[in-house]
C-alpha cells in the first residue's frame, strides 16, 4: 500500500482542458426539479422519471451499466405515511400541556411492520443531550433506566456555543453525538418508548418550517428483518415553547435544564409525575428505491476506481407554501449535484479514458437520513479497498463565483491537497467552516462513505463572493436556508449565476482527473478518526 503524502498531489499530471458543459448543466438542473419529476421523492414516479432519465444520459455519452451489467442497485426501503396522528399530550403535570402535530410538534417511527403506534401514559425523563459517550467519559443515561419511557432531548452537543474548537464534544464543531440521527439511535439502545427532540434553531442550524416539510407525509425507512422492531415505537421534535410549557408544568425551567446539561456529570431528571401520550396510523409499502451506478472503465488499472457521488432524491410533495404549491422540487438540492455528475461524465468521456476506473454513483434516499449511500457503504459494487477516494457534490451555489471554497472536514485526509492544487489553478483558496456548529459533515453521503474507511472530498461554494464578498455571500446562504431548503420554493431561477458553480465543476472534474491518473492511495491523516479503518481495509493490496 502506498499512502500520498499531502503535498504529493503537487507532484501528479494536470487534469485535462475539457471543461464540463454548463449548458449541460442547466438543462438537466431544470427538467429534474420541474414539477412534472413532483420532487423525486423515492419510490414515487418521479423516481421512475429520475432513473429513466439519469440511465438514458449516461448511455448516450457512452458509459457503461456500472452493476453487473445494471444501471440500478436495489435499495430496500419501507414507505411510511402517517396518518390520524393525535395531538402529542402531556398529563398529570400541574398544567395538561397539548402539542399539535405540524405547527407544534412532528411525529414518526422507524417501525417497519406496525400499521398503529400508541405511547400511552409513558414516564417522562429529561436526559440533556442524550449521549452515551465512554471515551468522552459522558453517559446522559447515568443512573437513570428509561426503559418504556419517554425521552426529551436537545440537540447538538454540550459545548457547540464555545468559541473554539477545543472541548470535551470538539467545541463548536458538531460530533456525530449532535446530530439527530444519533439521539433516536441511543435512545432506542436505551429502550425508550418515544424520543422527542427539543426544536432550537441555532443548534439545528435550520428552522421549524424545514422540520415540518421534512417529517410531514411520506417518510423513507431502511427495511430489516424485525422490522426495526428494536427502535424506539415514535420518534419526532417538538418546539421549544411547548417544550419550556411542558417544563414550567413538572415545576421546572427549561432554560436552567439545558445550562446544566451542558456540565460534566449531568444527570437525568424525570419531570415528576408527567405522562405522555401519543397515537398515529401507519400507511406500510415496501419498495426498492434505486442508485444509479455508471462506469468510465480505465485504460491501465481498471480494478481501481475514483467515485464522484450525488444523491438524486428530494422530499417530493411536502408542506404547502401559502400559495398552495406542495412539490418540494429541490433544484439546489440536489438536482445540481446529479446533473453535476452527468456532466463530468460527459467531460471525461471527451477528455478518453484515464488509467483508473471512474464511479458516476446517484444515490437515493439521502433525504431520508442518507439511506442509498448508507445501502452502498454496505453494499459496495466496487470494493472500498480498491476505491481510491472520492468527491460528494450536494446542493452546488448558484450565488456567484466565490474567491474561496469551504471544505467540510478540512484537514481529515491528503485528499486537501488534491483540491488546494486544482484551487491555485484558478486562483482561489480554501477555507475552514465557518459553522462547524451545523454539522455538515454528518449530513451528506460522503459520511456513508468515509464510515468504511474510504477518503472522500466534500466541499462547497465559498461565502467570499467576486461580487460582494462575505456579507453578500452569508446574505446569500442565510436567505436560502430560511426560505428555500426543503421547501417548494427550491425551484429553478434562470436568473441564477452559474459562474461559482462552473468554477467548482471544473474543481470537482480537475480533482477527480487526477485521481484517476495517479498511482498514489490517498489516505485519511494520522489520527484522524477514519484511519485505522482505511489501513485495515487496505492491507495487504
Amino acid at each position: 500500500m502506498s499512502d500520498a503524502p499531502p503535498e504529493g498531489a503537487s507532484a501528479q499530471p494536470a487534469a485535462s482542458g475539457v471543461t464540463p458543459s454548463i449548458d449541460m448543466m442547466k438543462r438537466l438542473v431544470q427538467q429534474l426539479s420541474s414539477d412534472a419529476y413532483e420532487g423525486r421523492a423515492p419510490g414515487s414516479a418521479g423516481e421512475e422519471k429520475t432513473l429513466a432519465l439519469l440511465s438514458s444520459e449516461f448511455a448516450r455519452l457512452g458509459l457503461k451499466p456500472g452493476n453487473n451489467g445494471s444501471w440500478f442497485q436495489d435499495v430496500p426501503l419501507v414507505e411510511i405515511t402517517a396518518k390520524n396522528v393525535s395531538p402529542l399530550r402531556f398529563s398529570d403535570g400541574n398544567t395538561p400541556v397539548t402539542a399539535a402535530y405540524g405547527p407544534e410538534m412532528v411525529i414518526g417511527t422507524y417501525r417497519t411492520a406496525q400499521p398503529h403506534i400508541a405511547v400511552k401514559d409513558s414516564p417522562v425523563v429529561f436526559v440533556g443531550y442524550g449521549i452515551n459517550a465512554p471515551e468522552k467519559g459522558w453517559n446522559d443515561y447515568a443512573g437513570v433506566d428509561v426503559k418504556g419511557k419517554t425521552v426529551i432531548i436537545l440537540v447538538n452537543d454540550p459545548d457547540y456555543e464555545t468559541s473554539g474548537l477545543d472541548g470535551t464534544f470538539n467545541g463548536r464543531a458538531m460530533t456525530y453525538y449532535g446530530r439527530w440521527t444519533y439521539k433516536y439511535e441511543e435512545a432506542a439502545r436505551q429502550g425508550a418508548a418515544a424520543a422527542i427532540i427539543v426544536h432550537d434553531t441555532v443548534p439545528a442550524a435550520y428552522g421549524w418550517n424545514v422540520v415540518q416539510s421534512s417529517w410531514t407525509g411520506a417518510q423513507h425507512v431502511a427495511d430489516s428483518a424485525n422490522g426495526n422492531a428494536d427502535q424506539s415505537a415514535a420518534i419526532g421534535w417538538i418546539q421549544k415553547d411547548k417544550a419550556q410549557a411542558l417544563f414550567a408544568s413538572a415545576g421546572m425551567d427549561l432554560d436552567a435544564q439545558m445550562r446544566a446539561a451542558k456540565q460534566p456529570g449531568f444527570k437525568a431528571v424525570p419531570l415528576a409525575g408527567v405522562k405522555a401520550n401519543v397515537s398515529f396510523d401507519n400507511d406500510l409499502r415496501k419498495h426498492s428505491s434505486k442508485n444509479v451506478v455508471a462506469l468510465l472503465p480505465g485504460k491501465t488499472r481498471p480494478d481501481e476506481y475514483v467515485l464522484y457521488s450525488a444523491h438524486w432524491d428530494h422530499l417530493g410533495r411536502c408542506q404547502a407554501a401559502p400559495d398552495g404549491d406542495d412539490i418540494c422540487n429541490g433544484a439546489v438540492d440536489n438536482a445540481t449535484g446529479t446533473a453535476a455528475l452527468v456532466a463530468l461524465a460527459e467531460a471525461n468521456m471527451k477528455a478518453g479514458p484515464t488509467d483508473r476506473s471512474q464511479v458516476f454513483l446517484a444515490v437515493t434516499a439521502e433525504e431520508s437520513g442518507l439511506l442509498g449511500s448508507a445501502y452502498y457503504g454496505e453494499n459496495p459494487v466496487f470494493p472500498f479497498s480498491r476505491t481510491v477516494g472520492g468527491v460528494n457534490m450536494d446542493a452546488l451555489s448558484v450565488a456567484g463565483l466565490a474567491k474561496n471554497v469551504v471544505v467540510i472536514g478540512k484537514g481529515k485526509s491528503q485528499l486537501d491537497a488534491y483540491l488546494d492544487r486544482a484551487l491555485a489553478a484558478q486562483g482561489r483558496v480554501a477555507t475552514v467552516e465557518p459553522t462547524p456548529e451545523k454539522g455538515y459533515y454528518y449530513r451528506s453521503d460522503h459520511f456513508s462513505f468515509a464510515k468504511h474507511g474510504l477518503p472522500m472530498l466534500y466541499f462547497e461554494g465559498g461565502e467570499d463572493l467576486v461580487n460582494g464578498g462575505t456579507a453578500a455571500g452569508m446574505a446569500a446562504a442565510e436567505d436560502y436556508t430560511k426560505n428555500r431548503y426543503h421547501g417548494p420554493k427550491d425551484e429553478y431561477d434562470p436568473n441564477w449565476d452559474w459562474s461559482g458553480v462552473a468554477a467548482d465543476l471544473k474543481l470537482y472534474y480537475d480533482v477527480g482527473r487526477a485521481l484517476a491518473e495517479t498511482t498514489e492511495w490517498p489516505n485519511w491523516v494520522e489520527g484522524d478518526e477514519f484511519r485505522a479503518i482505511r489501513d485495515k481495509d487496505r492491507a495487504g493490496q
